[in-house]
């Protein structure tokens, strides 16, 4: 019988599930401060060099537990599949456009706003998803499905409710998803 072995299938999935993991415990460690220099965007000075690094690490913090557990689930559940299907080296631009553009948007748009946590790399690998099974000409109903009911849900619950979930991040990260399916499978 042949033995089993444990592999590391998804390096860049994996490895920003790692790295979140350990922002996060940094984060209890230091009270979150960590949080508040290096892992969350907000309106700060644009003569701050930190302000643009974090444009792409606020992804890697998050606010508590259940805040990484939520987003760490979606990521491993749909992150290996997508590597495996577009490479790891599409799988991190993904992670970094996200990132970018969330954090500018937050940035410009929202400026009383700080935001943090990977929400928005979670939409973009659930658009991303329902392109799986696209062939050009064609626009699988899945991918349909899902923008009604995940963008849909984020722009309802946008506008009714408020909370200190960024729904702009899940509405962005899913359009960045999208995009890239369609561009990606269009071939």
């Amino acid at each position: 019988m042949k033995k089993f072995k444990i592999t590391f299938n998804s390096p860049v999935v994996l490895g920003f599930i790692f790295i979140s993991l350990a922002v996060l415990l940094l984060g209890f460690a230091t009270l979150g401060v960590s949080n508040e220099v290096l892992f969350m965007t907000y309106h700060s000075s644009l003569t701050n060099p930190l302000t643009y690094i974090r444009f792409f690490t606020h992804v890697l913090g998050h606010g508590g537990w259940d805040h990484y557990i939520g987003n760490a689930s979606f990521i491993l559940l749909l992150g290996p599949m997508l590597e495996e299907k577009y490479g790891s080296k599409r799988i991190m631009q993904v992670i970094l456009i996200t990132a970018f553009v969330t954090g500018v948007v937050n940035y410009f748009l929202f400026p009383n706003v700080a935001l943090c946590g990977a929400s928005g790399v979670v939409f973009a690998f659930i658009l991303l998803t329902s392109f799986t099974s696209f062939r050009n000409g064609e626009i699988p109903l899945t991918f349909i499905l899902v923008a009604v009911v995940f963008l849909g849900q984020q722009v309802y619950e946008g506008v009714v409710l408020t909370d200190d979930i960024s729904n702009m991040s899940h509405v962005i990260g899913g359009i960045i998803g999208a995009v890239v399916g369609f561009k990606l499978n269009r071939k």
